[in-house]
């Protein structure tokens, strides 16, 4: 049996590739020998139809980067299909978005797989429902975080807030992922520098800036962990 990794994978905001990194991280786990899923227990926003189901392409990213096939209702528990905050759509369709759920689903795909990559919803902080949010289920989860930081002007600021709010809910930031979201960001080595003077994690990899994300490719720049930091 291979040894076990699992980690929680959030961002400095939306939008700043963090099923990019996930898929990435399962790729490298494949690259182990691992026999490895992702998890992504919230998700709004669906844009496929298909089979009579709708489909987010997140989900569907993380399953395809995965090494054995888990059953959709634990890999994505809630599917909302508005792109807006996971609360607002939930609340807009009478979805009441339970914890015990998210644990039991996690539990069942930690039985089958070496490596478990839980995709976060939005930013750390984002509200699931009522006062629980996405930091708090990565707190139930117990799991070791990887930070996604969009390299973008503000992107030092929001990386640095996002650690503090880990550290809060006393949970390990195991590393960080610098994804580039421009093709020319102005000082990009610089910001680099001062993240790296002030995340208390290692860089796990710089991702470069591309027209079509590949996770495959992206895979190439990355590092796993190391295990006895988990």
């Amino acid at each position: 049996m291979a040894s076990h990794f699992s980690c929680f994978v959030t961002g400095t905001d939306t939008n700043v590739g963090k099923t990019l990194i996930a898929a990435a991280l399962l790729h490298k786990c494949r690259a182990h020998g691992w026999r490895s899923v992702g998890m992504k227990p919230v998700a709004s926003g669906c844009t496929q139809y298909v089979d009579g189901t709708w489909r987010n392409e997140d989900v569907e990213a993380l399953a395809a980067a995965s090494s054995i096939r888990g059953d959709r209702a634990l890999v994505n528990p809630y599917l909302l299909r508005e792109a807006i905050a996971p609360h607002l759509a939930a609340d807009h369709v009478g979805v009441h978005i339970d914890p015990k759920v998210i644990m039991d689903s996690y539990r069942q795909l930690s039985e089958q797989a070496d490596a478990v990559i839980v995709e976060g919803a939005g930013g750390f902080l984002v509200p699931l429902a009522g006062d629980f949010d996405s930091g708090d289920l990565a707190r139930n989860l117990g799991l070791p975080v990887v930070l996604t930081v969009g390299m973008r002007l503000g992107c030092i600021n929001h990386a640095l807030l996002t650690q503090d709010a880990i550290v809060t809910r006393g949970l390990k930031l195991a590393g960080w992922v610098a994804n580039c979201m421009e093709r020319d960001m102005a000082c990009l080595e610089e910001n680099l520098a001062s993240l790296k003077q002030r995340l208390h994690a290692p860089l796990l990899g710089t991702v470069p800036f591309m027209e079509a994300p590949d996770p495959v490719k992206a895979s190439e720049y990355l590092a796993l962990p190391f295990q006895d930091s988990l």
